[in-house]
């Protein structure tokens, strides 16, 4: 189905009106953003752990035919730095550039005090592609992890960097790595004029290869990824109301799920894919409703004269988890599909919002305001054990990776807004701050195949 525009007229009455709507519920609030189609920045390390593994990530041999292309050790070696686990080495301080495993002297390494170390030789073969061969050794114990070669078009030389880096982070974690996944981020420019625009951007993990999805004049909000990592579902206000678009990423095609009077937000696809859960007002009061995508039919999931909102899914796809001021402040629950069952998360503070249960079903991050400043937390379940991850300030969104070690927020930094990750422990901390504006509603992506 096609979306229709709208005029300057309704437009610019829809602007005006604009705060008033989003200030009735939770979580829909128009969040400015950069510049379109720009990268984030470099990352800003801000602490790592305390005992880090040592690793060497030695340049990788390559040829003249890959001259402009940022070397790709260095990509292995920023994103294990990054993870806030890894220290790797200064490779001014190594003192030899070994490339194939006949040339690597242990005794070298370990009087450097290296516990892991990486070589690798990166070709053009005959047929055109690129082939990268990379070897894993464990110094102390003197004997090699693994060895493999990735074969890929040379359009994706990141692509093989990240998962050079995926391998060697589950090799010596024991946790799959993910660095080959993408985030979503909403970006605004000249907000608040006439000539504002909006977009969706999908970048790298590390905030690299920035490419627009959709741009409009009109808000989008609340973008969220498919289980299978093939298309975005996200709100747009391009109709002249909000309205709930699904879009493909390889084809660019867009459908438009729901169009109804008043509030369509919040929206996420169920873990297989075939339900759409979202908060609807169409029947007077925000709710909670699942759609099944197959037949459009609509099940309303609570009922309740407070606000419903921002509705997460479990990982069985049995339960949702979302906000709800039933109780009088804002505070998380979760709403059993097959009974309506609802049962009360969170108890302590006076505001708590915008949750997610991490893969083990046992734990859970929101946002949390403490001393009137909003953080991100998270909870033990059974312990009701809560800890605050963060302390910048109007701390929102967050987006847990796929391997459950990290999460991605929206925050603010000298006023300008950001977006940074936390480990699920705290200890680690880095920033992705843009130089051209204020970024937004990051959502990270499932594991998805990148070669």
């Amino acid at each position: 189905m096609s979306i229709p525009s709208v005029s300057g007229g309704v437009r610019r009455r829809i602007t005006r009106t604009l705060s008033i709507l989003l200030l009735t519920v939770l979580l829909l609030t128009v969040h400015a953003g950069a510049a379109l189609a720009a990268s984030l920045d470099t990352i800003i390390i801000d602490a790592g752990y305390d005992k880090q593994t040592s690793i060497a990530i030695v340049p990788f041999s390559q040829g003249p035919e890959f001259d402009g292309l940022q070397p790709l050790s260095e990509i292995v070696e920023f994103d294990l730095a990054r993870s806030g686990q890894f220290a790797p080495m200064n490779r001014d301080n190594m003192l030899s550039l070994p490339s194939r495993q006949q040339d690597v002297f242990f005794r070298d390494w370990r009087v450097l005090g290296v516990e892991y170390l990486v070589i690798g030789r990166t070709a053009i073969d005959s047929d055109g592609r690129l082939r990268v061969d990379y070897h894993l050794f464990d110094v102390f114990n003197e004997r090699e992890m693994f060895v493999d070669t990735l074969s890929t078009s040379r359009s994706k030389w990141r692509d093989a960097a990240h998962r050079v880096s995926d391998r060697v982070f589950e090799a010596v974690t024991g946790i799959q790595g993910a660095f080959s996944t993408r985030i979503l981020y909403v970006l605004a420019q000249n907000v608040a004029t006439p000539s504002e625009q909006f977009s969706l951007q999908m970048a790298d993990s590390d905030g690299q290869r920035a490419e627009t999805l959709f741009s409009s004049t009109e808000p989008l909000l609340s973008a969220s990824w498919a289980p299978d990592g093939k298309s975005v579902v996200y709100v747009s206000f391009e109709t002249g109301k909000q309205a709930i678009v699904l879009q493909n990423l390889e084809t660019g095609s867009r459908q438009l799920i729901t169009n109804f009077s008043g509030i369509n937000g919040s929206p996420v696809l169920s873990p297989d894919g075939r339900r759409l859960a979202m908060v609807l007002s169409k029947d007077g009061n925000p709710e909670i409703y699942v759609m099944d995508l197959a037949d459009r039919a609509l099940r309303r999931v609570t009922r309740h004269h407070a606000i419903d909102t921002e509705p997460s899914w479990t990982s069985d796809g049995r339960h949702l988890i979302f906000t709800s001021d039933r109780g009088g402040r804002p505070q998380i629950y979760k709403v059993e599909l097959s009974s309506n069952f609802v049962d009360r998360l969170t108890f302590e503070g006076t505001y708590n919002a915008s949750a997610t249960l991490l893969p083990d079903g046992e734990h859970l991050v929101y946002v949390h305001r403490r001393d009137g400043i909003d953080h991100i937390a998270w909870q033990d379940l059974a312990r009701d054990d809560v800890r605050v991850l963060t302390q910048t300030a109007l701390d929102e969104s967050p987006s847990v990776a796929p391997n459950g070690t990290m999460l991605i927020y929206a925050t603010q930094v000298e006023g300008r807004g950001i977006l940074a990750v936390v480990s699920i422990d705290g200890r680690v901390k880095y920033r992705l701050p843009s130089s051209a504006g204020d970024v937004r509603e990051p959502a990270w992506s499932p594991f998805i195949e990148t070669l």
